[in-house]
């Protein structure tokens, strides 16, 4: 810790336990409970000392004149900084494993995996699958509907579900519909979803007379965005109650801005491609989410990106307060994020 803010030894072993002891108790630090914690006892006054260096080099604050010292976001950053990397257990990665398979889908993962984290963490747990151009088809579902409308269902190989109901100008038959779900789920499916309308559009171009009849039909299905549903990511998060118990310094504008930034997808999903944009497996901590909204500024995030089979992204992430465990939380995501990625592969 010392080499990476060029304090002492001393100045940085103090800094960690009032950090430490923060952590715990939530209550500003006095210099008499560091001096308990010590096994080379210091007094009580050399640790104010230290203390006093340590505030005016803006690692820590003192609510009020008879107060304790309070660790601020660079002393939970530095910190941070100084921590080991988590260790992986293969029986917890395997256990979870277990959990996460007893889920049919992605869908359904992404929503255990986030209770699974709010569990471990008391944070708000949030998980995000981003399509990639990679993703793969796996089948088409098409129903005719009433007044000319038809429900397009395209099934990705990593289990995803995206519909869309388009309304034609001139009516479809069930029947010509599963004529047209035939010959695309026969010719694409295993496709790369982004080349399959360039692949169909050339056999549109290069067909034969005998299918006329279902291509004409196709083609008016291929302008009203058949196969190009424009997947959206998809995100479950859960745990926001847990903030109200935190202890945030928030007025109750600022605590209900807060909530209503957290029920926003795309601001969530802003969230974590601003701060987990580090190379895929790489663990990633945000102490701070003041950039991302004034509410946010006593928040901190840990997360992860993953890489899935079917050409999915998926970001598994916590979200709590700066006094947060740490190491514990940094565990939950990294386990959580291995075993999700192994049963979805």
């Amino acid at each position: 810790m010392s080499e990476l803010a060029g304090l002492s030894p001393r100045a940085a072993e103090i800094l960690k336990s009032i950090v430490e002891t923060y952590i715990q108790t939530g209550r500003p630090v006095a210099s008499r409970s560091i001096s308990r914690l010590r096994k080379h006892r210091l007094s009580p006054a050399s640790i104010r000392n230290v203390m006093a260096d340590l505030a005016e080099e803006g690692y820590l604050s003192q609510p009020h004149t008879s107060a304790g010292r309070v660790p601020t976001e660079k002393a939970f950053r530095l910190f941070v900084r100084s921590l080991s990397a988590c260790k992986v257990l293969e029986s917890e990665v395997e256990a979870l494993r277990r959990e996460l398979s007893q889920a049919d889908t992605v869908s359904d993962r992404m929503e255990r995996s986030s209770h699974i984290l709010v569990e471990k963490t008391r944070g708000i747990g949030i998980t995000a699958a981003i399509p990639t151009a990679a993703q793969t088809l796996d089948q088409v579902e098409l129903l005719a509907l009433a007044d000319r409308r038809v429900l397009m269902i395209v099934v990705t190989r990593d289990r995803m579900v995206h519909s869309r109901v388009v309304t034609l100008d001139e009516a479809i038959t069930q029947d010509e519909l599963n004529s047209i779900r035939n010959y695309i789920n026969i010719n694409f499916s295993g496709c790369v979803l982004s080349e399959v309308r360039t692949l169909l559009r050339i056999r549109l171009e290069q067909a034969s007379a005998a299918y006329d009849a279902i291509l004409r039909r196709l083609i008016l299905l291929y302008d009203k965005g058949l196969l190009d549903m424009g997947l959206a990511p998809k995100v479950h998060l859960e745990g926001a109650a847990n903030l109200v118990s935190a202890e945030l310094h928030l007025t109750r504008e600022r605590l209900r801005e807060l909530f209503l930034a957290l029920e926003e997808k795309r601001r969530v999903l802003q969230l974590l491609d601003r701060f987990l944009e580090g190379p895929e497996g790489e663990l990633a901590v945000q102490v701070g989410l003041g950039e991302a909204h004034p509410s946010m500024k006593e928040l901190s995030l840990i997360g992860i990106t993953i890489a899935l089979a079917g050409g999915l992204n998926a970001k598994i992430a916590v979200i709590g307060p700066m006094r947060m465990n740490y190491p514990k939380v940094m565990s939950a995501v990294v386990h959580v994020g291995q075993a999700f990625q192994s049963v979805s592969a």
